[in-house]
């Protein structure tokens, strides 16, 4: 049985008092359990953090990136333990379990740039004698809030960027996989982080709203659902704290008549379903264009779609798991059957599949929908789950206006094999992230991950360099020596 606890001032730590029971999804078994953070643990990682600031803070730029790259060591060759983590509390397949860790450590390649990242401006003779240059100076202490769908990748979203930028960290995951963000930041520790500069503490509502109010912690990194990512903006702000946090999506894919339709295909089945589409950038929407390319696309995506194999995380030839928890799974259902009685046609129905060896599993099988309008609840609402939807319009404007309208704005893709379209369309669709060709423009590290509209709370993206700024505060001194036997009287009219 697993037992998760607290990593706090760098010592493992148990608060028993409340737990949380965790699953392995692929089989309804429990595994394991944490414990939930009292008011009282996380209180005391915060004060953790407030008392190895100092000492971080005034540690030079380089030292913090040589952790840094040793710490990235250590994550390779250990990412078959990390996926392995993964898969077994998410459901997640090896393979992708295994491409998250990577991009976790695409970003902390990009921490380990600190020195340059970190880099002020300086301007000689503004002024008669008078020089000025900015800083980017630490925050202090800095929390980040996880969801369930990448316990690996997101949290190395957050971190090693504020630590090396000089702040200290309280990191609280999700309680329902939470052993693989444990484990690193006990690798992160083996690399020679000092006690204190970063924290984990495992909990609920209980311990995200210490982070939220205590005064101590300057700012809050969140990543999860819209309603969710809502009230954690508002309070955090309210607080007084810099807040980023990231909600909910509803990507869209627009399939133009000239689009190469295999690769096409091949792209959606990929992004809708993969990591059982418990993704923010999953595409839970195809928009054709013209009623014959939508016929010709859902015939071929259900013959791809036979080809689908569902099941347990240790078999590499798996092309996704099951969702996270069985309320899920019903509620995933329930949006399915909301269709159906909606007048939409299920195409391909993954309600109830049959996974040998897994019957008390969380599955939800590859499922297609056709003939879906913009007024149906499971076209209003994000899906999280392996469904992919239909929809059919006359032209790629009204494809646009679809996207523009709907409530998340996080990312959205084209396919087409028309440059002017594909131009038109970046410039002026209403999303953070687009892709042309791409399926899931996720950026790279050293551009910035975030969407518009209500899939993003605050004014900086996260990671890369929205993250940089995100994590600290510029100061802009201005300097004058005066020479030696020089002295001027008061100036009383504003300084030019």
């Amino acid at each position: 049985m697993i037992a998760t606890g607290h990593l706090i001032n760098g010592e493992l730590r148990e608060d028993a008092k409340r737990v949380h029971d965790i699953f392995n999804p692929a089989t309804g078994e429990i595994i394991g359990q944490t414990g939930l953070a009292s008011r009282e643990t996380v209180e005391e990682a915060i004060a953790a953090a407030a008392a190895a600031f100092p000492e971080w803070r005034d540690t030079t730029p380089l030292k913090r990136a040589r952790i840094m790259f040793r710490f990235r060591e250590l994550l390779e060759l250990n990412i078959d333990r990390i996926a392995a983590l993964v898969g077994e509390e998410h459901g997640k397949i090896m393979h992708d379990a295994r491409g998250e860790v990577l991009r976790g450590i695409e970003n902390v390649e990009y921490a380990c740039y600190a020195p340059e990242l970190l880099k002020g401006e300086h301007s000689r003779n503004v002024g008669s004698a008078i020089d000025s240059w900015s800083e980017f100076q630490p925050l202090g202490v800095v929390a980040g809030i996880t969801p369930f769908n990448f316990p690996a990748m997101v949290p190395l979203w957050m971190y090693p960027l504020a630590i090396v930028c000089g702040n200290c960290f309280v990191l609280k995951p999700s309680e329902r996989d939470p052993s693989a963000p444990l484990f690193i930041a006990e690798l992160l520790h083996e690399a020679g982080l000092p006690k204190g500069v970063m924290n984990v503490v495992n909990g609920d509502r209980e311990a995200v709203d210490v982070l939220l109010q205590d005064p101590r912690v300057q700012a809050v990194s969140f990543v999860g659902s819209t309603p969710v990512a809502e009230h954690v903006y508002r309070t955090a702000t309210g607080s007084g704290k810099r807040c980023q946090a990231l909600g909910g999506a509803k990507n869209h894919a627009i399939v133009m008549p000239d689009a190469d339709l295999e690769s096409a295909v091949s792209a959606l089945a990929g992004a809708a379903f993969g990591s059982s589409g418990e993704r923010c950038m999953a595409l839970a929407v195809a928009v054709a264009v013209g009623d014959a390319v939508g016929d010709r696309l859902v015939a071929r995506m259900k013959e791809r779609m036979e080809t689908l194999k569902v099941g347990s995380y240790e078999d590499d030839q798996n092309d996704f798991g099951p969702v996270i928890t069985r309320q899920h799974m019903e509620k995933v259902n329930g949006y399915i059957s909301s269709a159906e009685e909606q007048g939409a046609v299920i195409e391909v129905d993954g309600r109830n599949p049959a996974i040998a060896g897994c019957e008390n599993g969380f599955f939800v099988g590859g499922t297609l929908i056709d003939r879906v309008t913009p007024e149906m609840v499971c076209y209003k609402e994000e899906i999280f789950g392996p469904v992919l939807l239909v929809m059919r319009v006359d032209s790629m404007q009204r494809a646009m206006e679809l996207i523009d309208a709907h409530e998340y704005g996080n990312g959205s893709c084209i396919f087409t094999r028309d440059g002017e379209a594909a131009r038109y369309f970046s410039d002026h669709i209403k999303t953070g992230m687009v892709g042309i060709n791409v399926p899931l423009p996720v950026p790279v590290a050293s551009y910035s991950f975030g969407g518009w509209k209500r899939s993003l709370f605050g004014d900086l993206a996260a990671y890369g360099p929205d993250g940089v700024r995100f994590y600290t505060r510029r100061k802009t001194i201005t300097q004058r020596w005066p020479s030696a036997g020089v002295r001027e009287g008061a100036q009383f009219s504003f300084p030019s």
